[in-house]
């Protein structure tokens, strides 16, 4: 049977043929894990590679593209860019938290999910994508990612606010935190480490995604580890060699690189009381 015959013998069935593309193993496997929740979805292919993802998308035609943003060699905005044809599948675009991009998928009528997501918000977006499916027009999909595409080519404000809250998990249970007490954020593979007080929860996302959002908060990097929110620093020592040992409110103790050694001394300088002229 021709790819054509099979992509029409699916669309004839209901069945969702699916492309996943997150140039992260943890990434598609937690999208193939919510796809496997549906006897209707059918994968027809896994790229961590954006570029390859591209050039099977367009012989193969799936109904729907999961789509990861930040990837290191192709920004899924860009690879999306690429499908803008008179027939694109649906795009899910799949983010950490990031207001900005949010707001863009709400005015776009976009889908999306949220890392992390948890079956029930998989579910939900499957229904809305289904919908999609059976009701839109080929033009109709093509306006909704032109639409969304646009805005997310629009530079945020250089003033505009992060966000209040995040959310972030710790024991198997998500909670929200209160941007202004974390204390510390700390790299930990494809996750950070987020302190707050004595506790800790993680996040799937990069210490350089967790600086720009958090910036609405005094975030000072002390290694390429590490951020500390100054807001909460209470005691600052020296080792020997001239690093510096930080003291958080919540009694966390972190220790600055000789790489970062000169920017942490810089931020203390600007701390000292100065002798006074005249």
């Amino acid at each position: 049977m021709s790819d054509k015959r099979k992509t029409a013998q699916a669309r004839i069935t209901g069945r969702l043929r699916v492309v996943i593309v997150d140039d992260e193993p943890a990434g598609r496997r937690a999208i193939r894990d919510g796809c496997g929740l549906f006897d209707d979805i059918e994968i027809i292919g896994e790229f961590g590679d954006p570029r390859a993802a591209l050039v099977a998308i367009r012989s193969e035609n799936p109904d729907v593209v999961f789509l990861d943003i930040k990837m290191d060699t192709m920004s899924g905005i860009d690879l999306a860019a690429g499908l803008q044809n008179p027939s694109p599948p649906i795009v899910v675009f799949v983010t950490a938290f990031d207001e900005f991009a949010l707001q863009a998928f709400e005015v776009s009528a976009a889908d999306y999910l949220t890392k992390p997501f948890d079956d029930i918000r998989f579910r939900k977006m499957v229904e809305r994508v289904r919908h999609r499916h059976s009701a839109e027009s080929a033009m109709d999909r093509e306006q909704a990612l032109a639409s969304v595409l646009e805005r997310l080519n629009m530079p945020p404000q250089a003033n505009a606010p992060g966000p209040q809250r995040l959310l972030a998990e710790a024991n198997g249970r998500f909670q929200m935190l209160e941007v202004s007490a974390i204390e510390v954020v700390e790299a930990n593979r494809n996750y950070v480490r987020i302190t707050v007080g004595n506790e800790s929860f993680h996040a799937r996302s990069t210490l350089q995604h967790a600086e720009e959002t958090l910036r609405s908060e005094p975030m000072l990097r002390i290694s390429r580890s590490c951020l500390i929110n100054t807001r909460h620093l209470r005691e600052v020592n020296k080792t020997l060699r001239g690093d510096f040992i930080l003291v958080l409110s919540g009694g966390t103790t972190v220790t600055s690189s000789e790489g970062f050694r000169e920017r942490v001394r810089e931020f203390l300088d600007g701390l000292r009381l100065q002798p006074g002229r005249g």
